[in-house]
């Protein structure tokens, strides 16, 4: 392959990486979830959708990226295993505790569900996580992809391309291998889908 072309390539799997990473997914979904299921209350959805963001993105990827400024974690996408057992944790803590405070608080039932989804998804990676490095990013965006597709029927299936995508570019950058990424992928929907089914 010319150099130029590779060039593109990692520039594209560089900013496909960037624009669908965890905490995009993280802080799109309980919006989309929320607003959808207050329709066409929209303010109401926003605002729960907004409390769900802060505890399931703000919150964890805040203390990813003051990892990063302390020196404590190479990336905000943690490339080295061995460093992603505290922030994951600290994570799974954050969704918790909004998760709780949704309970609580009565939020419509499909985003409690995405939540817990999230929830079970955290737990699986950090779990995996102990013993090999399963692509987080292929776990989310198929996880996020399978909810969209059961919230708005067959017209969101061309977003399965964005999983596809996602795989893609963590393996392009050498982030990781395909064992991995594919793991992720089945990882993510076979995770979180029962709770979104079941509790949505």
């Amino acid at each position: 392959m010319p150099r130029h072309t590779r060039s593109v390539a990692h520039r594209l799997a560089r900013a496909s990486t960037e624009v669908f990473a965890p905490a995009v997914f993280a802080a799109v979904m309980p919006l989309v979830v929320a607003v959808h299921s207050t329709t066409p209350a929209v303010a109401v959805g926003l605002g729960w959708g907004l409390l769900a963001v802060l505890f399931c993105s703000a919150v964890p990827y805040g203390i990813i990226w003051l990892g990063v400024r302390r020196g404590e974690l190479t990336d905000h996408h943690i490339a080295v295993r061995s460093q992603r057992r505290r922030p994951l944790l600290h994570g799974l803590l954050s969704v918790l505790a909004g998760l709780a405070a949704l309970v609580l608080l009565g939020a419509p039932r499909p985003l409690v569900a995405l939540v817990v989804g999230m929830l079970g998804i955290l737990a699986a990676i950090l779990a995996v996580n102990q013993v090999w490095k399963v692509s987080a990013h292929a776990a989310i965006s198929a996880a996020s992809v399978a909810a969209l597709i059961f919230v708005f029927g067959p017209a969101a299936t061309p977003l399965l391309a964005v999983v596809g995508v996602v795989g893609w570019s963590r393996v392009r950058l050498g982030d990781h291998t395909l064992g991995q990424v594919v793991a992720g992928t089945a990882l993510g929907p076979l995770v979180g889908a029962p709770f979104f089914v079941v509790l949505g």
